[in-house]
């Protein structure tokens, strides 16, 4: 007899677990909320649909979008599949007649046997072991108040209860004081903003340095980039008159508070910033042997050092604006941005204290979550980690037996990829216990650990990397790759 999956959302993540978890022989239900309940950003009930833009970004192998794709198309991908078969000319990214492209993701998940489609909103967790065997929740940053509740209420309890078990550990979570304390960064994340992430090994040290502020730390825990007076005020010039972009209808409201944009704390005074996410105390600068008037600091993202977070600039303005902009910044004048600062409204767990790199959650066995709300960023991205929380699913399918529910059932193996690969470094990502100021995070190059070989041509780096991936794909027993339809 089949076992039955209840998966929750059908976006990106969720139609991917869905197929994968069908394809198994699960007994499939797909809840999708529209059209009984719509959101700000839909204007379809389609799945699959497309909010922003209809572009999954590069399509060559030699890139960080490219290689997710590839990587994907291994499992047999829906949305990679339907994003051939719909795609509109556009250089070299892949993209999409975004109305074909959902009504093609629809008409595909509909025709499977396997999968029954509700039109239904739910408002609460459906609990693995009593309404279904397993759970995938796969609701999206848009999803509807009581769920986004009950989901708040199971993290709360969670984490309350990890932090009462290590009172004495500085690295537990924080405990919840109460329900209304929807900002506080254990629980549910309400994500305002992200400052930009650099390529490690693109800033220029030799007008950079390494210290921590006060000598706090460890020595190469930040990276600074310091400026002297004309440096600073071409680059305050530069910044306050710089094109901010456009904010979506749902995106609008008191949801910046505590998060202000640099750009907009500049207005408010020339030195402001200078005396905030750019002060220079603590600093000195090796090359004069004094303090600078005013330095950005840049935080490790990994361990490795390949990504750099640039700190308190969280920012709204135009991709191409950080760019020029942010590139004026001493040691940042060739930068290679891996992802570019973004203002939205958004929600997404605390991942790396709440789930596994298979996506199930820690203290419940069975229920899975896939898409943004998990934490990572990007259609694809999103599609992505619905495969995994898919076949993670199935897997614990196969080895269910007579265990209790909050049990673990005997032979379950997940099913994490390799950390070279893009898959696999996105799904440890959002499960890395050493990530305490987590952020969503999308395909990037910088996620993957360092070559043994230190390549300096960028683009022979990159088709290393990629290589360095497939190879692996390529001794496994994959062989579902769509055929890509010409435009």
């Amino acid at each position: 007899m089949s076992k039955k999956a209840i998966v929750v959302g059908a976006g990106f993540a969720g139609v991917e677990a869905a197929v994968q978890l069908a394809r198994a022989g699960a007994e499939v239900h797909l809840y999708e909320m529209r059209p009984v309940n719509n959101t700000p950003a839909h204007k379809t009930d389609g799945f699959a649909e497309l909010i922003c833009s209809n572009s999954f970004k590069a399509e060559r192998v030699a890139s960080a979008a490219g290689l997710l794709k590839e990587e994907m198309s291994r499992f047999g991908s829906l949305c990679v599949e339907c994003a051939y078969e719909t795609r509109v000319p556009a250089g070299g990214s892949l993209s999409v007649d975004r109305d074909a492209f959902s009504k093609l993701v629809t008409e595909r998940v509909e025709a499977e046997p396997n999968i029954t489609v509700h039109r239904e909103e739910v408002k609460t967790l459906p609990r693995p072991g009593v309404d279904a065997d397993v759970v995938v929740i796969a609701a999206g940053p848009l999803a509807s108040d009581a769920l986004a509740d009950d989901i708040q209420r199971l993290c709360r309890e969670t984490l309350d209860a990890k932090a009462a078990a290590h009172p004495d550990d500085p690295d537990a979570p924080k405990k919840m004081k109460s329900k209304k304390n929807t900002e506080g960064k254990t629980a549910l994340h309400f994500f305002d903003a992200v400052a930009p992430i650099v390529s490690g090994d693109s800033i220029d040290m030799t007008k950079a340095f390494a210290q921590s502020r006060y000598d706090r730390g460890g020595e190469d825990d930040y990276i600074n980039c310091p400026m002297n007076k004309e440096e600073y005020d071409r680059f305050y010039e530069a910044l306050v008159s710089a094109e901010s972009a456009e904010l979506h209808d749902f995106d609008k409201g008191g949801v910046y508070e505590g998060c202000m944009p640099i750009e907009v704390m500049a207005k408010r005074g020339h030195d402001t910033i200078r005396f905030g996410p750019m002060k220079p105390v603590g600093l000195t600068d090796p090359r004069t042997g004094h303090r600078p008037w005013a330095a950005l600091q840049l935080r490790k993202e990994t361990a490795e050092g390949t990504m750099y977070n640039l700190v308190g600039f969280q920012t709204n303005l135009k991709f191409g604006e950080q760019k020029r902009v942010f590139s004026m910044i001493p040691g940042l004048e060739h930068a290679e941005f891996l992802r570019y600062g973004v203002m939205h409204r958004n929600t997404f767990l605390n991942s790396p204290e709440l789930l596994d790199a298979d996506f199930q959650f820690r203290t419940v066995p069975g229920l899975y979550f896939a898409g943004q709300i998990t934490g990572v960023e990007g259609y694809m991205e999103s599609a992505m980690s619905g495969i995994l929380a898919g076949l993670n699913a199935a897997r614990f399918l196969d080895a269910q037996s007579d265990a209790p529910a909050a049990e673990l059932p005997a032979g379950y193996e997940p099913l994490v990829l390799p950390e070279y690969t893009m898959m696999g470094a996105l799904s440890r990502y959002i499960a890395d216990p050493t990530v305490k100021e987590f952020q969503p995070m999308g395909a990037n190059f910088g996620v993957l650990p360092p070559l043994e070989e230190r390549i300096r041509d960028k683009k022979l780096r990159y088709e290393t990397l990629a290589n360095r991936s497939l190879e692996w794909f390529a001794g496994q027993a994959f062989d579902r790759v769509p055929q890509r339809k010409p435009v």
